[in-house]
């Protein structure tokens, strides 16, 4: 996968480069009280829902796809209409016509239709009896997409981000929306989602939220509980965390990549000083900018590369959502330290040419649902960390433009439910550290969190996670999952170099020196990697 010379960063991506992915950004004064009270009741819809014969990306087989209108600011069923879409992937043998999994994507701002080939991926056993429901959630992909594109082209190799405007971006974006942007927050969200439950008919549903997506299931089991069968929340976002406490998860799984680069022998004996390598990156691209003449990822032609120290840290950053990618972390890092940030290019080729976020639907979330938490003492504990910081600073001058009302305190609550739920957590996850997901069973009486020692974000994209949902979708009862399955050690050997996870053979040797039992050989690093919110956050 390469970086597309039609990306144009602006000073909100930047701020989605550090705070989201993976992974988690009306111009007019905003009617508070639409975006702070809870979701109504949909009208019920009494229609025959209408679908129509699509494909979708990656996926050989016909699906069925519609949509429905329903109205912007719900406050005024009168006002503007907005289209909701969404896709069914159908059964393989309709055993339970009336219920349906809803996937739910990332981000936020990610689009659950473009990620239809990734969820049918860790869905397929559920799809066998039931129907797979795919939503773009407003504000996202087809359903009313919030974009911001700058006004003119940005080379994203040469350009020094630290110069961007992050206000002027903000407000550019702002004034090119045909949106009322304080209706685009999660609340009003859910509603639609409900709405397309009611069309199609299904008295039940069984939930699968990736990153962001949590947020939302755990939304529809406070307001719809009702209508759920079962609930699976992989690379948990709890109800009491603002998003923007990520930069400690980001520290943490630095850390670890450390740790475990230490632990392993022949990364050890090939990058003996990675944390002083890290910090002599660090401290030299803290002074300015590096810039270096690089061959092209597209077309292997000499091309300038400014290398600033958000773009070094952002890089690293993405590329720790994926096993894969992460092992060639070392390696990136290792070389930049001796001046050469060519691997370092390769990392970000990798990492940013799907990331697929609506950038102003993020923003809509974030500013109305996180930003308004913080705190001076929260600002105080994040600050230290140097993606907390980043993102702070970002989201202050954005969010003061984007002028979203803030939910109310309330929105923040622990969810309190019996609904079987199943929380999956990656002990090396970027984003949503297992801490989290423990935090969100304060009180689900019916619920288990598993943590999956291998994986990054996405546990179901990484090991028998995806095994796990459907056992619990069958049988409906999480008593009855074993996370023995996640303890499999599926872990990817670090790269001593760009191509082998091999050392080297000096011209003493005869034969190449193989990694031990401990570190086994891994396959070669796949050509693009999983699509981790079946997109990524």
């Amino acid at each position: 996968m390469h970086i597309s010379h039609k990306i144009k960063p602006s000073g909100l991506a930047k701020c989605l480069v550090i705070s989201t992915l993976v992974v988690w950004a009306s111009f007019a004064a905003a009617d508070e009280s639409a975006s702070q009270q809870a979701p109504g009741n949909p009208a019920a819809v009494i229609n025959t829902p209408e679908l129509k014969p699509c494909y979708l990306k990656g996926l050989a087989d016909r699906l069925e796809c519609g949509s429905i209108m329903v109205a912007e600011n719900p406050e005024k069923p009168q006002g503007k209409q907005i289209a909701i879409h969404f896709a069914v992937l159908p059964a393989i043998k309709n055993t339970y016509p009336n219920e349906a999994l809803l996937a739910i994507a990332g981000g936020p701002g990610q689009s659950a239709l473009e990620n239809a080939e990734g969820f049918d991926r860790i869905l397929h056993k559920v799809r066998q009896q039931r129907d797979i429901l795919l939503i773009d959630q407003r504000g996202t992909g087809l359903s009313n997409k919030l974009v911001c594109e700058p006004e003119s082209y940005i080379d994203p190799l040469a350009v020094d981000d630290t110069k961007l405007d992050t206000q002027k971006e903000t407000l550019d974006c702002l004034n090119k929306q045909d949106a009322d942007i304080t209706q685009y927050g999660s609340l009003n969200a859910l509603q639609d989602f409900e709405a397309v439950r009611q069309y199609l008919g299904y008295d039940k549903l069984h939930l699968y939220g990736i990153s962001y997506g949590t947020r939302m299931a755990q939304l529809y089991m406070r307001h719809y509980g009702q209508h759920l069968a079962t609930v699976t929340l992989d690379g948990v976002v709890p109800m009491q965390q603002s998003v923007l406490a990520i930069g400690q998860a980001i520290d943490r799984a630095f850390d670890k990549l450390i740790e475990n680069c230490e632990q392993n022998t022949l990364c050890h004996q090939k990058f003996p000083q990675l944390k002083q390598d890290f910090e002599q990156v660090q401290a030299t691209l803290t002074q300015g900018p590096v810039i270096s003449q690089i061959n092209d990822p597209l077309t292997g032609e000499l091309t300038q590369l400014t290398m600033t120290l958000n773009k070094f840290m952002g890089t690293l950053r993405l590329a720790l959502y994926n096993p894969s990618i992460r092992a060639l972390a070392p390696h990136a890092i290792h070389q930049a330290a001796k001046g050469n940030f060519q691997p370092t290019l390769g990392l970000l080729t990798l990492t940013t040419d799907n990331l697929g976020i609506a950038i102003g639907m993020h923003s809509s979330v974030v500013c109305g649902e996180d930003w308004p938490r913080v705190t001076p003492e929260f600002r105080a504990k994040v600050t230290g960390s140097y993606f907390g910081k980043q993102m702070l600073e970002g989201f202050d001058s954005s969010c003061e433009i984007w002028k979203v009302p803030a939910v109310d305190a309330s929105f923040s609550a622990p969810i309190t439910s019996d609904i079987p739920t199943l929380l999956l957590s990656g002990e090396l996850d970027p984003a949503t550290p297992p801490s989290w997901g423990e935090l969100a069973t304060e009180k689900l009486s019916n619920a288990k969190h598993f943590v999956a020692p291998f994986a990054t974000h996405g546990v179901a994209y990484q090991s028998c996670g995806n095994k796990l949902i459907a056992q619990l979708v069958d049988s409906g009862k999480v008593q009855e999952l074993d996370e023995s399955c996640l303890s499999k050690d599926v872990s990817r050997n670090f790269y001593l170099n760009a191509s082998t996870v091999e050392a080297i053979p000096t011209a003493q040797q005869s034969t190449p020196q193989l990694a031990d039992q401990s570190n086994k050989a891994q396959p070669a690093l796949q050509s693009k990697p999983l699509n981790l919110n079946a997109n990524k956050k």
